[in-house]
């Protein structure tokens, strides 16, 4: 694992493209959702396909070659600063191998904000662009509309990253320590689908690993770990963060399984670090260095997530 190259920071006037990879999304929150970015004092345009229904599959927002269109035009587009994901749910995967990679790595770096399904995407950014993302809130998300701290924390990130280079959660250690390493991560289920794919790194080792995931039995998420360590993806990993397990089954169930799976790694470990599918989630950079502190519940970074 090593630092990713870091895109520059918004500034007030800075054009942002939203655009829908994944799910259907409903027109009431992107308007929300634009409305809050319009109140950062930036210019947010939407994709043409954003949305779109898919005529077969009611889980996609349109058909994969639209909004593999939008999301490659928003990003090598000269006048976009930003690429925001209007939310998750399923389908990023499916536009990955549609676009044309050599086309937006010549258009040079700009942020990438997005998580849940957009975890597709974070892989698929740091293996072929070698880019800098932010596992952060998405624009036509229940949980931005809704929650300042979601709001504030990912707004401070893009406009003055300098004053979130320690991410405070009051996250609790599962395994006690600390820990450096480059950030890496997103939605457990994703990141155990990735592997064998042209996107997929071939471990963690050096990293510290982030995992999150919504509405899974704990059979499900104890298998994608299984996957994951079987597939010796987390080798050498530095340590790990664990974030929300919304509408998963109790933590009370769900915590043992996690420490039988992560516990025998050696490394540190903090629960409850406040990303992911929860209320008020933090802003998470993939791809910097960065220490974690799992008994003060800490992340610092050694650089600002964004130039």
């Amino acid at each position: 694992m090593r630092d990713l190259t870091r895109p520059a920071r918004l500034a007030p006037g800075a054009r942002v493209a939203v655009v829908a990879p994944s799910g259907p999304v409903p027109e009431e929150r992107l308007q929300a959702g634009l409305d809050v970015l319009r109140g950062w004092d930036l210019d947010p345009v939407v994709g043409p396909h954003a949305l779109d229904r898919h005529g077969a599959f009611d889980y996609l927002a349109g058909a994969d070659t639209d909004r593999a269109a939008d999301l490659q035009a928003a990003w090598c587009d000269p006048s976009v600063d930003a690429v925001l994901c209007a939310r998750g749910g399923y389908g990023a995967q499916r536009v990955t191998d549609l676009l044309d990679w050599e086309a937006m790595r010549a258009a040079g770096p700009k942020v990438l904000v997005g998580f849940s399904d957009i975890t597709a995407l974070h892989e698929a950014f740091a293996a072929r662009l070698g880019l800098v993302t932010l596992h952060g809130p998405m624009a036509a998300g229940i949980d931005f509309l809704k929650n300042a701290r979601a709001q504030e924390h990912l707004r401070a990130t893009l406009f003055a990253p300098e004053t979130v280079r320690v991410i405070a959660s009051g996250g609790t250690p599962m395994v006690p320590g600390r820990a450096r390493g480059v950030t890496l991560g997103g939605c457990l289920c994703l990141l155990a689908a990735e592997l064998g794919t042209s996107h997929a790194r071939p471990s963690a080792r050096g990293g510290l690993l982030c995992l999150e995931d919504v509405g899974e039995e704990t059979y499900r998420l104890d298998r994608y770990l299984t996957q994951l360590l079987r597939a010796g993806r987390l080798d050498g990993v530095g340590g790990v963060l664990l974030g929300s397990w919304h509408a998963c089954e109790p933590y009370e169930r769900l915590r043992p399984m996690l420490a039988d799976r992560l516990g025998g790694l050696g490394v540190p470990v903090v629960e409850d670090f406040g990303f992911g599918h929860c209320e008020g989630a933090l802003t998470i950079p993939f791809g910097v260095t960065a220490e974690l502190d799992a008994d003060a519940g800490t992340l610092t970074l050694d650089r600002p997530a964004l130039r």
